[in-house]
């Protein structure tokens, strides 16, 4: 029998099943597989340590096992970083550590290949202290897309999350630059209520924000929503980090919406673990000569919804009990907003991005007064500058 670890070893901070819990998540080589068996043997992360050699010998390497015998490296500081994070939340912000088996322990991520041991988590101080479920599936929606969308990706990804979360839907992302960014801050749009809004699953320790500039965001989620991470503090955005945390934002879904993607971009690697969850997976289309919607194509030759409005999706999870937050959604104000002008320059755009040349081709316009007009539409919010010259019109979805 192996003993486990001191109470002076373990620093005496947050209680001891957390730190055997962190314990196992931290010790070299194990691997969250080895670390189910050796908990599904023991019954609980403090038992581990009191197994016999022989049970261990049956679910770990001899490598493992020198390493479960010993405490992992920096154990004293992993222990005291948690104390202190445990203990210093923002004002009216909760910070906490749940573990498979927890009460509220998402019971979606069970129903996947490989759960998180442990899940980091900052939110509202009022939704963490109460007894009610935290995470509202199945009533959530994943939205994933390129870090370098198109102006128009950025537009359609916050106009849908704001018009999904207005009808109920919780809007899971990464905290990413480009498609997941906006996505956060469309829900962050709609108005409160008594469940999250917006996820994020970060690939860091929840002790800081990759990427920094997203910091005021990840504030805002934490404030009425959820910041998550199965990465212990102190952890790194390792390159590794954001396809592993993948499976977590497809689990905590019903479904998952892939806004823009080239065909070699980490959402399709999102798309995949939902569609392997069972879970549904729905694409947004774009321009045929565009690298950012040719992922999206990809996955609606292979089956997955397409999307053009809200409704699409919606009518798609018509399962759901939704609690509409507002009476009218986002695209129905942004529709009564204004509709499309009736400009000539816009028609000669049409939705494929141009260049400068072929405007005054199609118009018949000198390049100034083109430059003018196009300048009056980009301050309107009706056309984009992109690198290389290009314009493209913008459709307020």
């Amino acid at each position: 029998m192996v003993s486990p670890p001191s109470q002076d070893a373990l620093h005496a901070s947050p209680d001891a099943e957390i730190l055997a819990w962190l314990r196992l998540l931290l010790t070299p080589g194990l691997g969250r597989t080895t670390a189910r068996r050796l908990l599904a043997s023991a019954g609980s992360a403090d038992a581990v340590w009191r197994l016999p050699l022989s049970t261990w010998a049956e679910c770990a390497t001899q490598a493992q096992i020198k390493a479960l015998t010993e405490l992992p490296a920096d154990w004293e500081q992993h222990c005291s970083a948690l104390a202190r994070w445990l203990s210093s939340p923002a004002p009216g912000i909760l910070h906490t550590v749940i573990h498979l088996g927890n009460s509220q322990y998402p019971d979606c991520l069970l129903q996947t290949e490989d759960p998180p041991l442990l899940l980091f988590v900052q939110g509202p101080a009022a939704l963490l202290a109460s007894a009610g479920p935290w995470f509202p599936y199945p009533a959530t929606l994943a939205m994933v897309g390129s870090r370098n969308p198109s102006a128009q990706g950025v537009i359609n990804a916050r106009s849908m999350a704001q018009a999904l979360a207005e009808q109920g839907l919780c809007i899971v992302s990464g905290l990413a630059r480009g498609i997941d960014a906006a996505a956060h801050e469309g829900a962050l749009q709609a108005r409160p209520g008594p469940s999250p809004c917006t996820i994020a699953v970060v690939g860091t320790g929840l002790d800081q924000v990759y990427p920094r500039a997203h910091t005021k965001l990840a504030q805002q989620i934490a404030r009425n929503g959820l910041v998550i991470s199965e990465y212990p503090l102190g952890s790194e955005p390792l390159p590794r980090h954001f396809p592993q945390r993948n499976r977590i934002i497809s689990g905590l879904s019903q479904g998952t919406l892939v806004v823009e993607a080239a065909l070699q971009s980490g959402s399709l690697i999102t798309a995949r673990l939902a569609n392997e969850q069972g879970r549904e997976v729905f694409a947004i289309p774009g321009s045929i000569h565009a690298p950012q919607a040719k992922g999206c194509h990809a996955l609606i030759r292979q089956g997955a919804k397409l999307v053009e409005t809200a409704d699409n999706v919606l009518e798609e999870l018509q399962g759901l009990k939704l609690a509409s937050t507002r009476a009218e959604p986002a695209q129905e104000a942004a529709k009564n907003k204004a509709s499309t002008p009736n400009n000539p320059l816009l028609q000669a755009l049409g939705h494929d991005p141009m260049t400068l040349e072929s405007l005054s081709d199609r118009t018949g316009w000198d390049a100034a007064h083109l430059q003018a007009q196009l300048m009056e539409l980009e301050l309107d919010g009706l056309v984009a500058r992109l690198p290389g010259g290009l314009y493209q019109r913008l459709t307020q979805s």
